[in-house]
């Protein structure tokens, strides 16, 4: 995607700062995305990534700073969190969908509790959605008789029931059998290539390379360099970038 054809910006932080007790997570952290962007965000175990986008959708309180969504102020006192919830989505490593819900059920509860839709409405959408992340024929499983790929797919397709502009995804394939992640992650080109908006933590870097219009390196709290992903992984030109993609690829 060029820059001309980007669209709005839709996520903006600017000087993020995070901490929890004395230990500073997030420092001073800017950034743009535009509407339809995919930007991944990689970097090693505890750099700040995963608190990163949890602050997006207010998971986690930022200390200062500020990050807007769509226009809503995150870090607003008299944040709507319900307006928040329908502008993002986030898909988490671990699935947590209700054991005793079937693929359908799951799908439809937010919709139905959170926002109040008709109940026949929410459910040619939620029977929709398991037709795009191609679960159909599911609808009646229970998440004990799904494939670790599979309970992620529905996962993506409730998160995608809120009907949001925006989806996190937090390292969404990490628990996957090998053999199950591609699944998951053509789900979400295919989401990517419908225009959603997608910011992803990941370690998959041939997927980031493929996929992402933005890659952010993160490290000890700061983003340290971030381009696209044709220069980025062959043109790094901060040493700890260097040293990160010299060990994992």
């Amino acid at each position: 995607m060029t820059e001309h054809q980007l669209g709005e910006p839709i996520v903006v932080m600017t000087d993020v700062h995070k901490s929890f007790g004395d230990l500073e997570v997030i420092k001073g952290v800017s950034m743009t995305v535009h509407r339809g962007e995919v930007i991944c965000i990689i970097g090693p175990s505890g750099s700040g990534k995963s608190t990163l986008i949890r602050c997006i959708n207010a998971l986690n309180p930022i200390d200062s700073g500020s990050i807007t969504v769509g226009g809503i102020e995150v870090n607003d006192a008299k944040l709507d969190t319900l307006a928040l919830r329908r502008e993002v989505g986030i898909v988490f490593q671990q699935y947590n969908l209700f054991p005793h819900k079937t693929a359908l059920e799951n799908i439809m509860m937010a919709p139905l509790k959170v926002l109040r839709e008709d109940r026949e409405t929410v459910r040619e959408r939620a029977r929709g959605l398991l037709r795009k992340v191609r679960l159909e024929g599911k609808e009646d499983a229970y998440p004990g008789e799904l494939s670790g790929g599979q309970q992620q797919r529905v996962a993506i397709a409730r998160a995608l029931a809120m009907r949001p502009e925006v989806m996190l995804f937090d390292e969404v394939t990490a628990a996957l059998d090998p053999e199950t992640v591609k699944e998951v992650l053509v789900t979400i080109k295919e989401l990517a290539a419908d225009g959603m908006t997608c910011i992803l933590v990941t370690h998959e870097m041939g997927f980031a390379r493929e996929v992402a219009d933005q890659v952010y390196f993160t490290d000890r709290g700061v983003i340290v360099e971030h381009g696209p992903p044709s220069s980025f992984f062959d043109q790094a030109s901060d040493p700890r970038t260097k040293e990160f993609l010299s060990q994992i690829l």
